[in-house]
C-alpha cells in the first residue's frame, strides 16, 4: 500500500493557531503535554499522524507536517498512529463557530447524514456551513464526521470486547458494510485487526464497557469531586470515596451517576487514573448506542478539554488570582452531564445554602424522577425529564418545599427546556444565550450565568452578582458592588469563569 499524504501543502492557512512549523517541532520534541490535541504530526516517511505526546522516537522535520485536526490529517492520507492514539487527544477548544460545530459533530450530530438539519441547527445553510468548515478544519462537514466516527470506533476497538456490529452502530455508522469499507480504505487494514494490533482492553467491572478519556495535566481531581458531591443530587448522582473514605487517597474517589440518553437508560462510573492523565469511564452496556454523545458530556462535564497552562498563564499574572492557583493547579470548571439537571439545580439554589439547594433537588426527584436500577447504593433514579415536569402544576412542585414563585420558575424552565430553549445554536455568543435564558420568568443574570457556565461551557460567564464573589474579590476584607465586581473580571476575561472557580473554592 502506499502510505505517502495525497496532498502535499495543507488547505488551510491559519489554522494552526498562530504556530509555525518550528514551534510545533520543538513541542514535538519536546513530547509538550500543553500541545496535545492542539496539532497533529504527519510523518511521511510512515504514512502516520500522531499526538506531540507520542513515546517514538521523534523524526526529522523535514519529515514531519503540521495539521490542526486528526480530519485534516487524514484528508491528506495519514493514518491514526496505534501506539500515541490521536483519538484520545484532548480537544483544542476555541470560542468559534466552526469549533462549535465540530463540538456537535463529535457528539454523534451528523451520524445520521442529515447535513441541512446541522446547518438549519446552525442557522447558515448547507454551502455556507461547508465554507466555515473548509476555511478551519480543511475538510468538509461529512470528512470530519467519518474522522470522528472512525476514530470513535477504533477507541471502542481498542479498549472494549463489543461485538464488530455494536461497535459500527456506536460509532454511528448506518450498517456494518460501509463501517469496513471506509476503515479499510482511510487505514489500510481490517477493524479486526486494529483489536488485535492494539494494546488489550481495559478490565472492566462485570456487566460494564470501559472507556479511557484523556486531559492535559495537570488535574485537581479531589477538588473537582469536592465541588460535586457538595452538589450531588440524591438518587441520581453519587461521589464515592477511596476505600480509606478519605477521597483523596489512589485515584481519589470516583463519581457516579444514573443516565438517561435519547431513550437508553442506565449508570455511568468515572475514576481518575492520574499516572496515564485519563479519567476511566465505566458504562452500562445498555448504554451502547449513545456512547458517541454520553463521551462528548462526560468530557464536559469534567472539562477534559481545558488548557491549564494557558488559562493560569493568563488569570496567574493578576496578584489575588495567581496566589489562589498557586494551590489549585489543575483547576478546572465542573460542567453538567444534562443542562436541563443544572439549569432547575441553579433554580433551586437561589437564595438558599448550598446544603439547602441540595435537600431541595433530592425531593425533586423522589417526587418527579423515574426509579433506575444501577450497581450504587446512592443511584436510584433518573432526573425529571423536562416534559414530565412541564405537566406538573406550580403546586405540585411546591409541594417539596419551595416557595409558590420559585415553583413556578421550575415550571417555566421546565416548559422552556421542553420546547428545546436549552439546545442552544452552535455558535451563539454568551451574551445572546444570557438574553435567551432570561426570558424565563424567575431567571435572573445570576442564574443565567451560572447555567451558561456549567452547563452552556461558556469558560468567561462570571455571576458577577454573586456575594460570595464580591466578598473574595475584595482585598480589603470588605465587598464589592457588582459594577465594581465587573469593572475588575474585565482583565480575566476570556477565562472569567476559571477566575470564578479560583475564588469560590479559595
Amino acid at each position: 500500500m502506499d502510505t505517502s499524504p495525497t496532498h502535499p501543502d495543507p488547505p488551510f492557512a491559519d489554522s494552526l493557531r498562530g504556530l509555525d512549523s518550528d514551534s510545533c517541532y520543538r513541542a514535538l520534541a519536546a513530547k509538550d503535554t500543553r500541545f496535545d490535541g492542539v496539532f497533529f504530526t504527519g510523518v511521511t516517511t510512515t504514512g502516520v499522524y500522531c499526538r506531540p505526546v507520542c513515546t517514538v522516537k521523534t523524526p526529522r522535520p523535514s519529515s514531519c507536517r503540521f495539521f490542526s485536526s486528526a480530519a485534516a490529517a487524514e484528508a491528506a492520507g495519514f493514518r491514526p498512529c496505534l501506539r500515541c492514539r490521536p483519538e484520545l487527544a484532548p480537544y483544542a477548544l476555541q470560542e468559534n463557530l466552526a469549533h462549535a460545530v465540530w463540538q456537535r459533530i463529535a457528539g454523534g450530530a451528523l451520524n445520521d447524514g442529515n447535513l441541512e438539519r446541522l446547518a438549519g441547527e446552525v442557522g447558515l445553510s448547507s454551502r455556507q456551513l461547508r465554507r466555515v468548515l473548509m476555511q478551519h478544519f480543511g475538510v468538509t462537514p461529512i470528512e470530519l464526521a467519518q474522522t470522528q466516527r472512525l476514530l470513535f470506533a477504533k477507541k471502542l476497538l481498542q479498549e472494549t470486547r463489543l461485538p464488530m456490529a455494536d461497535v459500527a452502530f456506536a460509532a454511528g455508522f448506518g450498517s456494518v458494510r460501509r463501517f469496513n469499507a471506509l476503515f479499510a480504505q482511510r487505514y489500510g487494514i481490517a477493524p479486526g485487526d486494529i483489536r488485535r494490533a492494539g494494546e488489550s482492553a481495559a478490565p472492566a467491572a462485570p456487566g460494564a464497557l470501559t472507556l479511557r478519556l484523556a486531559y492535559r495535566p495537570p488535574f485537581d481531581w479531589a477538588r473537582m469531586l469536592g465541588y460535586l458531591s457538595h452538589r450531588a443530587i440524591a438518587g441520581v448522582e453519587q461521589v464515592i470515596p477511596d476505600k480509606d473514605g478519605s477521597g483523596r487517597g489512589g485515584g481519589g474517589g470516583s463519581y457516579a451517576r444514573s443516565v438517561s440518553l435519547d431513550g437508553s437508560h442506565g449508570w455511568l462510573s468515572v475514576t481518575h487514573r492520574p499516572e496515564r492523565a485519563q479519567l476511566e469511564l465505566e458504562v452500562a452496556p445498555s448504554l451502547a448506542g449513545v456512547l458517541m454523545p454520553l463521551v462528548a458530556r462526560v468530557r464536559a462535564l469534567f472539562d477534559l478539554d481545558a488548557n491549564p497552562a494557558v488559562i493560569v498563564g493568563h488569570l496567574g499574572r493578576d496578584a489575588l488570582l495567581g496566589e489562589r492557583l498557586k494551590d489549585m493547579p489543575g483547576l478546572r470548571v465542573p460542567g453538567a452531564f444534562d443542562a436541563f439537571e443544572l439549569a432547575i439545580r441553579a433554580v433551586l439554589g437561589q437564595q438558599v445554602s448550598v446544603a439547602g439547594a441540595t435537600t431541595l433537588s433530592g425531593r425533586l426527584v423522589a417526587r418527579f424522577g423515574i426509579a433506575e436500577a444501577t450497581p450504587f447504593e446512592r443511584v436510584t433514579h433518573g432526573f425529571p425529564m423536562p416534559a414530565a415536569l412541564a405537566e406538573a402544576s406550580a403546586a405540585d412542585i411546591a409541594a417539596i418545599g419551595l416557595p409558590q414563585a420559585r415553583a413556578q420558575t421550575i415550571l417555566n424552565l421546565a416548559r422552556f427546556a421542553a420546547e428545546g430553549g436549552l439546545h442552544m445554536p452552535p455558535g451563539l455568543t454568551l451574551e445572546d444565550s444570557i438574553a435567551r435564558l432570561r426570558t424565563v420568568r424567575g431567571i435572573g443574570d445570576w442564574t443565567a450565568h451560572y447555567i451558561a457556565l456549567r452547563a452552556l461551557r461558556f469558560p468567561d460567564a462570571f455571576p458577577a452578582g454573586d456575594l460570595g464573589l464580591q466578598k473574595a474579590a475584595a482585598e480589603d476584607g470588605g465587598r464589592l458592588t457588582e459594577k465594581q465586581l465587573a469593572v475588575r473580571a474585565a482583565a480575566w476575561s476570556p477565562w472569567r469563569g476559571y477566575a470564578a472557580l479560583a475564588l469560590w473554592m479559595g
